[in-house]
């Protein structure tokens, strides 16, 4: 079960938390893009980046030049959430009209890897990110390894909220029956790969690659 903390505890629609923990790993686990929130130099900062889980363990990379990084890893209280768009709501008034979405929020204070942890790290993100490149391409040298900075946060502290349903209108808008209501389906695909300009001749997609359309 996810833990509860005043943190974690949702304020408002309550009943569309979810307390189970394989929601979040599942939730983690679709999603590509995660938003790290911090606080820098006492101003809010809120930025996009890759993100990677293995177990109960999510791991952050960027470079070693990345500000929101370089002060998430000074043992602050970092925020990072995941947002899944499952569908737009249409309902018979403005007002009424919503999305399904799935959506985790993780607090804790993430903490800075070096040496096998940090390779552990960078292998776990990638295998999240493009899974099957650890085995194709080529491994991280040393001055690459050297300027990513990877900061792992553990999932202790994480809440999931989910919507799934249908337009929720008033009784007289549903007798009214003067606009269509329904749910318009929002879907992530992958399409079909597009080599490189500068691959040489006689290359075919790789099946780590072509397996993911």
């Amino acid at each position: 079960m996810l833990s509860t903390t005043p943190r974690t505890t949702l304020g408002r629609k309550k009943h569309r938390a979810v307390t189970d923990r394989s929601a979040l790993h599942e939730v983690l686990d679709e999603g590509l893009i995660c938003h790290l929130g911090i606080v820098r130099d006492g101003v809010p900062l809120v930025l996009p980046t890759g993100y990677g889980r293995d177990g109960d363990t999510l791991y952050l990379h960027g470079s070693t030049g990345a500000a929101s990084l370089r002060t998430a890893a000074h043992g602050l209280d970092v925020c990072v959430t995941v947002t899944l768009l499952d569908g737009i709501v249409y309902s018979r008034s403005v007002n009424n009209h919503s999305m399904n979405y799935r959506s985790a929020v993780i607090f804790g204070t993430a903490k800075p890897l070096e040496a096998e942890a940090k390779m552990h790290g960078l292998k776990v993100l990638t295998d999240h990110l493009a899974p099957g490149s650890w085995e194709h391409a080529r491994e991280v040298n040393a001055k690459e390894f050297a300027a990513v900075r990877v900061l792992a946060l553990d999932l202790a502290e994480a809440s999931v909220k989910m919507r799934a349903e249908g337009p929720d209108d008033e009784p007289e808008d549903v007798g009214a029956d003067t606009a269509w209501a329904g749910v318009l389906p929002v879907r992530t695909v992958f399409g079909a790969p597009e080599p490189s300009a500068d691959l040489s001749p006689g290359w075919t997609v790789p099946p780590h690659v072509a397996g993911r359309e």
